[in-house]
């Protein structure tokens, strides 16, 4: 998980803000030979009896957190424990207590005029700086302990125990923020993301409502609303966030982006849950012929990637020393290897299909496929929709730009598939209108993957035009006549 560091609290962590310049060497040297006294006195049976002694302990120590932390670094603790011997021994007969129990109770819960509250988040303050964060944490644990009304401890205390990497206590604290109306929007983004890294998906997104309801326009909890959305696959109400967003700000590019990636991966799915049931439909001698028509159209990629190993060795004889090329060839030799794989255990499924046959519940399958169809067709034109909004707004977004190129390589290697699916009597009546259009989808391609690459030098970009013209090249041989829809 990403640390985050708030900045607006860091900045508040500052030395100066408790400078000591207006105590001199004589003070210091003072608290020094006091606070040898009390520590001295604290063994005399006599003394430790009083409650007048401990008060006087408290404020010495109190005063030193204050205003000598170089005497003590963690007087404020002495203070505390001093306070409480106070309410322990100033009680009278009828066990009530006295006027020092009163006023030490008064320090002990913060109350207003005291400032053992105010010691302790001083010296967690210095202690932060000098790095030691458990001891920060230690003492802005205690600050709450004091007042537990108050944010900035608690703040404090989240961003310590943050860096040490206590998730616990850094919810605990960021909870307690939060509870006491603690309203800086990065504490509830960071919460989320204390809770996202969990697992636990509605925590992270209620701490983000929390923060939205007291920042209503802040761009980063609603945009973590919608990847939290996300990452727990609640992929339809990401879609209505992420389209809210949109809506409100139609120029920014991002928002576009990810709600047009967003159409495309359920476009994605709908098509991959497509494939499983149009499997499943198939039984015995009807799912191994559809086994066996997929092992058809992935046995085409290899004369695809055979056409790309013979152009890029001949651009390598001319220019044998082009690592780049040879860089290509490698990709081209590893992508054949895995379809030589993949065509190995499709045979084997094909086999085992023909094999053996299962009842299904057809009528379901039909409706869900049906239904899924629909919703791949709408979420398919929405995502090219948004590309091109967003290409509308700023024509060289490289996501936008790759992203339309392949939606459109897709659909010609899906359209591809018809063609290798046809027996010679369909080729012949059909065939060549489908190459056509099967051309004209990679021809629709190219320019974006074109673009792409200008606006970005990325290898897959490259890789995938290189593929194109390929392809288009071998249409060309052919003499099929491209097709753009």
């Amino acid at each position: 998980m990403k640390k985050l560091f708030f900045v607006s609290a860091l900045g508040l962590f500052s030395i100066g803000a408790f400078a000591q310049d207006a105590v001199n060497k004589a003070m210091v040297d003072q608290y020094r030979k006091d606070k040898e006294k009390s520590d001295k006195d604290v063994a005399d049976p006599k003394n430790s009896a009083k409650a007048s002694f401990w008060m006087e302990r408290a404020k010495l120590y109190e005063n030193i957190a204050s205003n000598g932390s170089e005497v003590d670094s963690s007087a404020a603790k002495t203070a505390l424990e001093a306070y409480k011997k106070v309410v322990e021994l100033d009680v009278n007969k009828k066990g009530e207590p006295g006027k020092s129990s009163k006023e030490a109770t008064n320090a002990l819960t913060g109350a207003e005029g005291t400032v053992l509250f105010n010691a302790f988040v001083k010296q967690g303050a210095e202690k932060y700086q000098a790095k030691n964060l458990a001891g920060a944490l230690e003492m802005f644990q205690a600050a709450q302990e004091i007042n537990k009304k108050d944010t900035t401890a608690s703040l404090y205390g989240g961003i310590a125990a943050q860096q040490l990497d206590k998730k616990e206590d850094a919810k605990t604290q960021f909870e307690k923020y939060v509870a006491n109306g603690g309203k800086d929007p990065s504490v509830f983004y960071g919460l989320a993301q204390l809770y996202r890294a969990d697992n636990n998906f509605d925590k992270a997104i209620e701490a983000l409502n929390k923060g939205l309801e007291k920042s209503p326009g802040n761009k980063d909890l609603k945009s973590e609303v919608v990847n939290i959305l996300l990452a727990s696959g609640k992929e339809d109400q990401a879609i209505n966030e992420l389209t809210t967003l949109a809506q409100n700000d139609p120029k920014n590019v991002q928002n576009l982006v990810n709600l047009a990636i967003l159409y495309d991966n359920t476009s994605s799915k709908a098509n991959q849950r497509i494939k499983e049931i149009q499997g499943k439909l198939g039984q015995g001698n009807s799912k191994a012929s559809s086994l066996t028509k997929n092992l058809e159209s992935e046995k085409s990629k290899i004369e695809v990637y055979d056409g790309e190993v013979k152009r890029i060795t001949a651009l390598i004889k001319k220019t044998p020393k082009n690592t780049d090329l040879k860089r290509q060839l490698a990709d081209v030799n590893n992508k054949k290897k895995e379809s030589l794989a993949a065509i190995a255990t499709m045979e084997g499924e094909a086999k085992a299909a023909a094999a053996s046959a299962s009842s299904t519940d057809n009528a379901g399958l039909e409706k869900e496929l049906a239904d899924l169809k629909a919703k791949q067709k709408d979420a398919s034109e929405k995502a090219v929709t948004n590309y091109k909004k967003v290409l509308e707004v700023d024509g060289a977004n490289y996501d936008a730009l790759y992203n339309l190129g392949v939606f459109y390589f897709n659909e010609a290697v899906q359209l591809k598939s018809e063609v290798d699916n046809m027996n010679m009597t369909e080729y012949q009546q059909r065939g060549k209108e489908v190459e056509g259009r099967v051309c004209g989808k990679f021809k629709k391609a190219k320019p974006y993957f074109e673009k792409a690459v200008q606006a970005k030098d990325e290898a897959e970009a490259k890789e995938n035009l290189a593929t194109v013209n390929s392809v288009l090249e071998q249409f060309t041989a052919k003499q099929v006549a491209c097709v753009e829809e």
